[in-house]
């Protein structure tokens, strides 16, 4: 059996400076080895101090236990700042927490089953497209997985398709941030005031301008339409028209456009990332390949919620590929005061790094860490490190608010497309995990497909 794709380790020391710069080129393959077996690791510096927690009992303190004392850091969140502003993404204490009483409503269970036939019409979109693509031979799967997540995203929050000029615009605007911005950037080592520089490149605060001016536009003709009583009922109006329960505050349109902005990067980049590994997979492991495909033939009936019931070897498939490729491979959180970190005490200020791409493929917890095994989540060690060591969309308060819609449009899309199409992997092109905004391949993934004659 093939193992799937896993980045080479560093050698186990180096300067300080020599990691600063693996880390910036990828922040997977500048680890050593020993972090896929240790409970925890301590790296200082002369800025800061940082513990890498893998020990199942610091994740759920940092996260479920106690959140209020580990608050995001703003070492990786300044980096992300020209792009996403305020966004919940970024914020904490009572702003945080404001901003999700506001948000979390519009992504509640019934909400999912109102969004479900924009997603569906994304779904066929994307099938019709990778058979344009797919057509005349190999192609790179990545780009076509963005666009199709860039296109739920705008149809269920905006109801209008990726075809759309202006959601046309904010892609194309959003590509070119990508290729700009680096997960780590000089404030992650310095730390300082807001106003303090943070040496971003000219291009990054270009792009970033242009994103957010995109979404000022669409932000503010939704504002307009919502008084006019002509808006459509998605995702944007929900979020626009719920008051906060404790103030009775609404978003205006100024930070409305911070929460599109992390509904774009989470909704979109997350969601392209996860597919196209999951494609990838799927190619590389016929058998679960062809599993996923007769389970499929219950989209035949067409457009139904209820479909996704049915669909349970999906699901498991793309808990699978969250658990080997999960997108966002690190969490960074800063301790409020001094703590004990199992025999070492983390002064206050410190670093606490929650690493999903470690925890999920740690020796000691998961049985065959680094194969791709769906069935897994029968089992009890299984059952076990679902519930202890698998944080694709974090965990506790601070959970991704569209975890529950990830989790219907990914095992959605899959099935859709590989209902229409057998996929192969292209010999001599595997791909190369690492990691920049989100987890994606080195030089693309590459694929080829026939159309299912069925």
């Amino acid at each position: 059996m093939p193992i799937p794709p896993k980045p080479p380790s560093r050698p186990e020391r180096v300067s300080l400076w020599r990691y600063m710069r693996l880390f910036r080129a990828d922040i997977l393959s500048a680890q050593p080895a020993k972090l896929y077996r240790a409970w925890m690791a301590e790296f200082r510096t002369p800025f800061f101090r940082s513990y890498l927690a893998n020990d199942p009992a610091l994740v759920r303190r940092v996260l479920k236990e106690r959140p209020d004392d580990f608050p995001k850091s703003d070492r990786i969140g300044a980096g992300l700042r020209p792009l996403l502003g305020e966004s919940v993404f970024l914020t904490n204490g009572a702003t945080w927490k404001r901003q999700r009483r506001i948000i979390d409503p519009a992504f509640e269970g019934g909400r999912l089953r109102d969004t479900f036939p924009a997603m569906w019409a994304a779904g066929e979109a994307a099938v019709a497209r990778l058979g344009e693509v797919g057509g005349s031979g190999p192609f790179d799967v990545e780009p076509e997985t963005s666009h199709a997540a860039a296109d739920v995203i705008f149809r269920t929050l905006f109801s209008i398709p990726i075809e759309h000029e202006t959601a046309r615009q904010v892609f194309e605007a959003f590509r070119a941030h990508q290729r700009t911005q680096p997960i780590l950037n000089l404030a992650a080592f310095l730390r300082g005031p807001r106003w303090m520089p943070r040496f971003f490149r000219r291009q990054t605060k270009s792009t970033a301008r242009d994103i957010r001016a995109l979404i000022t536009r669409l932000t503010a003709d939704r504002m307009a339409q919502i008084t006019a009583g002509t808006a459509p009922d998605d995702l944007a109006t929900k979020i626009m028209t719920t008051a906060d329960p404790q103030t009775g505050d609404r978003f205006d349109t100024a930070e409305m456009v911070d929460q599109v902005a992390i509904f774009f990067l989470a909704g979109h980049e997350t969601s392209a990332s996860a597919l196209a590994w999951t494609l990838y997979l799927m190619a590389l492991y016929p058998e679960w390949q062809e599993k996923v495909a007769e389970e499929a033939r219950a989209l035949d009936g067409g457009c139904d919620f209820k479909v996704m019931s049915q669909l349970k070897i999906s699901r498991d498939v793309f808990r699978e590929a969250l658990r080997l490729y999960p997108p966002v491979p690190m969490m960074v959180r800063e301790t409020c005061q001094a703590e004990q970190m199992r025999d070492r005490v983390a002064p206050k200020g410190s670093q606490v790094v929650l690493s999903p791409w470690h925890l999920h493929r740690h020796t000691r917890l998961w049985d065959n860490p680094d194969g791709f095994d769906p069935a897994r989540w029968a089992t009890e060690n299984g059952k076990t490190c679902q519930r202890d060591a698998y944080i694709p969309f974090s965990a506790g308060p601070r959970v991704c608010t569209g975890a529950g819609f990830a989790m219907v449009e990914g095992p959605l899309l899959l099935s859709m497309l590989v209902r229409r199409y057998r996929l192969r992997p292209v010999e001599g092109r595997a791909p190369v995990p690492v990691a920049h905004l989100t987890v994606r391949s080195r030089d693309g993934i590459w694929l080829t497909l026939e159309a299912r004659d069925d």
